[in-house]
């Protein structure tokens, strides 16, 4: 009975992680319908509220100062980073490449970890970073061949956008490895999609977008997205209660993969041969670096 409950909870972490995968495409797709930072208020306000009917009302008090001020503030600006990257990028294909480029945090989670520690660590993390990152230029240079001149010019198309979907990445790796020191066991997810969705909120009053336009299919598919994120959030707190945390990890790091097919898919975007093999190289590198490091360091997967 005891197995019965582990493959359960071990289930439930899976699910998350296909909900995850799923995630990157409908946030483009809320930008597009309702633009990059309304959609984004929208998004996370449903999630927020669907965390709070799944997973209750929280207290303040529950938490320290450190870790709501610091993980918070980390919390809010990656998932605002990623948000905007998505929706703000030239075309949807340029927000395939973003999501891609988010799916640098494990390597980064593992390289920040073992800067940190005081262990020996297998040197295979760092070339196994060095894929990673090598995948992501790959799929950035498309199928015109490698090149520094190539790689400039896409980023000069939107250089915000290149610089938000990377600082992201930066940012969830410091969160992953500073949240478990400063949380004490405690989740606060739920306060930081309220803050997240707040701050987005105001960024909107500032901005100069247009007001938003809602149908019955715009508004389906946000509560659809609404309730995949906050699902995916919800059935990993529970996963992590029983599950098998190797197996899930290891599943987890082949999320780029999942994610691009999804987004190929979902977005109507052919993607070329160079593309997938940049995923593959992320995926692959982003791997390594979990198994050359798995006994001494624990990760946390997300989007």
């Amino acid at each position: 009975m005891a197995g019965l409950g582990a493959n359960k909870y071990t289930l439930f972490g899976i699910g998350a992680i296909l909900l995850w995968s799923c995630l990157l495409a409908l946030t483009r797709n809320i930008a597009e319908l309702f633009g990059p930072i309304g959609g984004a208020a929208l998004l996370y306000s449903v999630s927020a509220l669907a965390l709070v009917l799944v997973m209750g009302r929280p207290k303040l008090t529950d938490f320290s100062l450190k870790y709501l001020l610091i993980g918070g503030g980390l919390f809010v600006c990656y998932e605002i980073f990623l948000a905007l990257a998505l929706g703000m990028a030239n075309d949807r294909h340029q927000a395939i490449e973003m999501a891609v480029i988010n799916y640098l945090w494990p390597a980064l989670t593992v390289l920040f970890a073992v800067i940190m520690s005081k262990h020996r660590i297998s040197l295979m993390v760092y070339p196994s970073v060095l894929l990673a990152f090598l995948g992501v230029v790959w799929c950035i240079t498309g199928d015109e061949g490698l090149s520094l001149e190539l790689i400039m010019k896409n980023i000069a198309s939107n250089p915000i956008c290149y610089f938000m979907a990377l600082s992201a990445a930066f940012i969830w790796a410091v969160y992953c490895n500073i949240t478990p020191v400063m949380s004490n066991g405690k989740n606060a997810i739920v306060l930081f999609f309220i803050a997240t969705a707040t701050v987005l909120w105001i960024q909107y009053a500032f901005s100069d977008e247009q007001g938003m336009t809602f149908s019955l299919p715009s508004v389906l598919i946000l509560l659809l997205a609404g309730v995949v994120m906050g699902a995916g959030y919800a059935l990993w707190n529970v996963a992590i209660i029983g599950g098998n945390m190797m197996l899930l990890a290891t599943f987890s790091y082949f999320t780029p993969v999942l994610s691009s097919v999804f987004s190929s898919f979902y977005l109507s975007v052919a993607l070329g041969a160079s593309f997938w093999q940049g995923v593959v190289m992320v995926t692959v590198g982003s791997l390594s670096c979990y198994w050359a490091t798995r006994e001494k360091t624990q990760t946390f997967s997300h989007e």
